[in-house]
């Protein structure tokens, strides 16, 4: 068993989905109105003074720009500069909204004020703990002024003090720790690249002998940062596995843990394995399935595993009341910052969309995919910015599913089963075509028009890949057979 996760509270991710939310197009005037309250009623209680100015400076927050008549300049040059980290957590470059954060100059003054007099209790102790005490003492008082930072948002100073620490500290435990909450500070600023580099680093010390608890938390991380740069195929196994191990809610919760999951899943896992691991899986079934899955789900009885007989039997001779109790789900684990409630979830278009792509419903498909991109797709910070490409990916996925079963489909009768128009089928299909993601043609020329699929002669192929990896190796060992002979003639 490993030590008990440090570092695991700041900063708080949540904050930067208000942001988006205050600036998304889509959000409804009460969540953008509850987003300001949240952010105003945290900036207040955590002392956020560096975050207060980053958001709503009249001249150099990144919000400025969708504040009221105060834009300008000095205001677009600051959030241009900023735009690259900022993009994360601001819904669009140009946002617009009707409602802001204002900015207070008092209120900003006192909370600077009270930040002041924090770090001069962090820096008393830090030296009261190099004259009377040992390593461990300064390093936990130094840990205090990392935190600091990153409670109040201050990604430069939050960054420093916990590489200030990683270098210092020689416990592994800690030290990843530490890295987990670099990639969370920048997830919270939307800064990729520094995710990308962090999660690298983390990766390399979990493999150095990482304990279990450690190896399942990074899972949910890599995970969810490779859903930021719009890897889904990577994602997808890690956010599965998390979900029945999961104990980071630190980064998210288990309600959005399950909506990442399925969404990358559906949209990259090969039919077997979307079968196995997204429509069967026990754990989703609990979240997503009717009555009698969940129910089955949660006492176990559908759960894969040489455990499942047994749990099945057991789940038999219990009484009534205790088989039809529901487990929330985001209670279980062992995290230290569990949340004390989770806002309820209308997993209901996720379903839809998982059982009708698999059952071939493409009318319910469809109808549930608009669902899924007004409920989920343009609501999160993590999945705005792809949607447009996961809705094009998940309407392929429906074409290719449906035109490899026939080798002749009526157009008509497709754009019948999909509940569109033959006109729209005809453009949606055509641009599939012309890229090469599709291998059929569209014959309109008489009558309403078939779509005839070309089925690829995978023999043909790979002896058409060794003739051209054969063609290349030749091509080589040419090259270097030149290479030889002159470096002998030099010689000689």
């Amino acid at each position: 068993m490993g030590s008990d996760p440090q570092y695991a509270k700041w900063p708080l991710l949540p904050l930067a989905q208000h942001v988006f939310t205050l600036t998304n197009p889509y959000a409804t005037r009460p969540s953008q109105q509850a987003a300001v309250k949240n952010l105003q009623d945290a900036i207040t209680e955590h002392k956020m003074a560096p975050f207060y100015r980053y958001l709503a400076h009249p001249t150099e927050g990144v919000l400025n720009s969708v504040g009221e008549g105060s834009s300008n300049t000095a205001a677009a040059g600051k959030l241009g500069r900023k735009s690259s980290i900022a993009a994360g957590m601001i819904a669009t470059h140009n946002p617009t909204t009707s409602l802001s954060l204002p900015w207070d100059e008092n209120l900003y003054q006192q909370l600077q004020a009270e930040n002041e007099k924090e770090l001069e209790e962090f820096q008393k102790e830090e030296d009261e703990a190099v004259e009377k005490a040992g390593d461990t003492e300064i390093q936990a008082a130094k840990g205090k002024r990392a935190e600091f930072w990153a409670r109040v948002g201050d990604k430069e100073k939050a960054i420093a003090a916990h590489q200030d620490l990683l270098e210092k500290t020689g416990i592994l435990g800690t030290k990843i720790d530490l890295v987990l909450a670099i990639i969370r500070l920048g997830l919270f600023f939307g800064d990729k690249q520094l995710v990308q580099k962090t999660v690298e680093r983390a990766k390399s010390l979990v493999e150095s002998g990482g304990d279990w608890d450690r190896r399942n938390r990074l899972k949910a991380y890599e995970g969810l940062h490779l859903l930021t740069v719009r890897n889904y195929s990577g994602a997808a196994p890690l956010l599965l596995d998390s979900l029945s191990t999961f104990t980071s809610y630190e980064l998210c919760t288990y309600s959005n843990l399950v909506v990442y999951a399925v969404l990358a899943g559906s949209v990259s896992l090969k039919r077997v394995d979307f079968k196995s691991k997204v429509v069967d899986a026990p754990e989703i079934k609990a979240i997503l399935g009717d009555g009698e899955d969940k129910l089955l789900a949660l006492t176990g009885a559908i759960s894969a595993g040489p455990g499942a007989d047994a749990s099945m039997q057991d789940a038999d001779s219990a009484p009534a009341a205790a088989r039809t109790a529901v487990v929330n789900l985001t209670t279980l684990g062992s995290s230290t910052e569990q949340p004390e409630a989770e806002m309820a979830v209308d997993f209901d278009p996720l379903a839809q969309l998982v059982s009708s792509l698999y059952n071939g419903r493409y009318k319910l498909f469809f109808q549930a995919l608009a669902q899924v991109e007004e409920q989920f797709l343009t609501q999160d910070r993590y999945l705005h910015e792809h949607k447009n490409w996961f809705i094009r990916e998940m309407r392929l996925r429906a074409y290719q599913q449906l035109l490899q079963s026939y080798r002749v489909v009526g157009l008509d009768s497709m754009a019948n089963d999909f509940g569109v128009t033959v006109d729209f089928l005809d453009r949606d299909l055509a641009k599939f075509i012309a890229a090469g993601r599709i291998p059929c043609t569209i014959d309109r020329v008489n009558g309403k028009g078939v779509i005839e699929t070309n089925r690829p002669d995978d023999k043909n192929k790979q002896y058409q890949d060794v003739v051209r990896q054969g063609d290349q190796l030749i091509t080589k060992l040419q090259k270097y057979g030149q290479a030889v002979r002159l470096r002998g003639s030099e010689r000689a």
